[in-house]
């Protein structure tokens, strides 16, 4: 599933291309991708409307129009959306929307799996934050996501450090990639209990996690399995992860052979040596 990196390097690239563009036609060629909206309605709503920017809050992309709500847009594990400065390639598979640009240009939503969703933000919300509360936590390139406020999400909970990591209304667009780097740059184990964390460790994995999110963005995300960029392209984070997919190799940090296990039901790597497990 695209994380927060990948996701910002797609909203960087269509600033660049929708902002300032009259939205045309908008072909949805499959209902469920703007359910419980009819396809129809969906696309009137669009039609016509000017891109003034576009956002990322957590996974979540939204489109600011000159009038109305934003559109939302989440890939989900294997939705993509391509840009194509004339006519979509034929050759794009599991096309489940299209939306043509003034001026020349279609982005164009695929998606395999058809989990991706594209839906309007409500009309007239006093306050976008209150529709994301209880979805949607602090972002942790924000301002806001300091160590204090790590240490406040971390304390009194017993469960394992790294489910929490991946809970979308505590932390939002950490993956299961970047939580099993951070952590293993934090020489933190996925199980220990995240109240545990003492003040240095806590400091740690708050820079461990900032670090290894901007790290990625700098790549260009990680294609790992389906995920490609905007342009079509493939990320270079994939050959710069330390711990994650490197199972049975060397620990680039001690030596140690990575292992892989499962915690919270996900695949997780971790170096044994230099991430101690909880007593």
């Amino acid at each position: 599933m695209p994380e927060l990196p990948e996701v910002e390097t797609i909203r960087g690239q269509l600033e660049e291309r929708l902002v300032g563009r009259v939205i045309g036609r908008v072909a949805v060629d499959d209902a469920l991708l703007v359910a419980p909206a009819a396809v129809t309605a969906f696309a009137r709503g669009l039609r016509g409307r000017t891109v003034t920017a576009v956002r990322r809050r957590g996974k979540y992309l939204l489109v600011d129009l000159d009038a109305g709500p934003p559109l939302a847009l989440h890939l989900r594990m294997t939705g993509r959306l391509l840009w194509f400065p004339g006519r979509p390639d034929p050759d794009v598979t599991h096309v489940r929307a299209r939306f043509d640009l003034g001026g020349g240009g279609t982005l164009v939503f695929a998606d395999m799996r058809r989990f991706g969703r594209a839906w309007r933000l409500p009309e007239g919300l006093p306050d976008e934050e209150a529709y994301w509360a209880g979805r949607v936590g602090v972002e942790p390139l924000g301002d806001g996501f300091t160590a204090a406020a790590l240490g406040g999400l971390l304390a009194g909970r017993r469960g394992p450090v790294k489910p929490l990591l991946l809970n979308q209304a505590v932390v939002a667009g950490i993956g299961n990639i970047y939580a099993d780097e951070a952590l293993f740059q934090a020489r933190v184990h996925p199980l220990r209990p995240a109240g545990s964390l003492d003040r240095d460790e806590v400091r740690r994995l708050h820079r461990a996690i900032r670090d290894r999110l901007r790290a990625a963005v700098a790549a260009g995300g990680s294609s790992i399995d389906r995920y490609r960029d905007a342009n079509g392209d493939r990320g270079g984070m994939q050959d710069l992860l330390r711990v994650h997919r490197r199972e049975g190799r060397p620990c680039v940090r001690c030596g140690a052979t990575v292992v892989k296990t499962r915690v919270g039901g996900r695949g997780t790597y971790l170096c044994p040596g230099c991430q101690a497990p909880p007593a």
